[in-house]
């Protein structure tokens, strides 16, 4: 799977998860660049994540992960 086909899935994710259809990520997109990207919500984004790629994260590094760059690295290490 390239960089963008993840990106292009994950960008998905990440718009159904924050309920945002107009939301667009990139490398660089931490929880700050998104109102609702808080602890909780991070737990549903990776819940997401791991459905989309059919993947599994172990929680350490799941609840560590704090850029959509991290999140992208990870699932391109998984697949």
């Amino acid at each position: 799977m390239t960089k963008d086909e993840i990106y292009k899935r994950l960008n998905s994710v990440f718009r159904d998860v924050f309920d945002d259809d107009t939301l667009e990520i990139s490398e660089a997109t931490t929880a700050d660049d998104i109102d609702d990207w808080d602890s909780l919500a991070q737990i549903s984004l990776i819940a997401a994540i791991e459905s989309e790629f059919g993947i599994r994260f172990d929680m350490k590094s799941a609840l560590h992960m704090k850029s959509a760059g991290e999140i992208a690295e990870k699932i391109a290490a998984a697949g």
